[in-house]
């Protein structure tokens, strides 16, 4: 069942759209990561998503209903990102037991659980805490709430690395007891890819792709060696990156469609093949026509 469906989806902000003419749709039980740069429009469509903003145009169907005002979506989603506001007099186990009145699927032993784990006292507030302990707090209403659509926006601001790991194991260790509907955006693609199974890649409020995370990380191969050779084994080929390495040699990264008979071609010419990681891609797709960091300096 698809849980989500974009057909056209379209927001502008003045002269500024920051979704631009968006399709796609999202299956329920997946674990999908929304990827893209500062700006790309991954909040903007979240929020969409959520019921929070309404779109300029085109359609989105939330559990086939318009998100925006919708009871069934409220009751059926909820939204973590780094800016949650709870009632000032509520500590946090106030903010848990009125969350398991909102939530059908709420599971407060572990939310305390997690609470515990974390080191967080339930008599503590929410705005006394550091904006690490904060998010900790956020991802444990995310977790513990169980809803059908989890939606994650940058939820580990704040945090230190050893934190991260742990959310990230607690989150996929409860997705595989209680399967439901996931989206984790972050820019940080290298720490949560092991744990999901699509990935949703946004540039300039477009869709640059969307597809299994295993296809992600074979989408491109690199080529090392001498860069007359690399060019003419590549000349007919997509190619997402190039950089120079000393006088004539070059690393070019391109689609990874190399046919078996192309493949002696390279290793007989004497070419490196390299694996590309899936955040290096990422960066190569969404980097536009302004070259690498070193242009800036080769032109100075």
């Amino acid at each position: 069942m698809k849980v989500i469906e974009c057909n056209r989806l379209s927001k502008s902000y003045e002269r500024i759209r920051a979704i631009n003419d968006l399709s796609l749709s999202i299956e329920e039980n997946k674990i999908t990561g929304l990827i893209g740069r500062n700006g790309a429009g991954k909040t903007t469509l979240l929020k969409i998503i959520a019921g929070l903003l309404h779109k300029t145009s085109g359609e989105i169907r939330v559990f086939s209903e318009e998100p925006f005002n919708s009871l069934k979506v409220s009751a059926n989603i909820i939204f973590i990102d780094d800016n949650l506001a709870f009632p000032k007099s509520f500590c946090l186990e106030d903010i848990l037991e009125a969350a398991g009145t909102f939530y059908e699927n709420w599971d407060m032993s572990l939310a305390r659980g997690l609470l515990e784990y974390f080191a967080l006292h339930p008599k503590q507030f929410h705005k006394n805490l550091s904006k690490g302990m904060q998010s900790t707090f956020n991802v444990i209403l995310g977790i513990s709430s169980r809803c059908p659509l989890t939606i994650f926006d940058e939820p580990t601001v704040g945090m230190d690395g050893a934190v991260r790991k742990d959310f990230y194991r607690a989150l996929l260790k409860d997705y595989v007891q209680n399967p439901r509907t996931i989206i984790l955006s972050s820019h940080l693609l290298n720490e949560i890819e092991n744990i999901l199974e699509d990935i949703l890649l946004l540039n300039k409020g477009e869709k640059c792709l969307h597809m299994p995370i295993t296809d992600l990380k074979e989408l491109a191969v690199g080529l090392r060696g001498k860069k007359e050779i690399v060019d003419e084994l590549t000349k007919d080929m997509e190619t997402y990156h190039q950089e120079t390495l000393g006088k004539d040699s070059c690393f070019k990264v391109v689609k990874n469609n190399f046919s078996q008979i192309e493949l002696q071609h390279v290793k007989k010419a004497g070419i490196e093949m390299l694996p590309v990681a899936a955040e290096d891609i990422y960066i190569y797709l969404t980097s536009g026509d302004k070259g690498g960091i070193d242009d800036v300096f080769n032109r100075s």
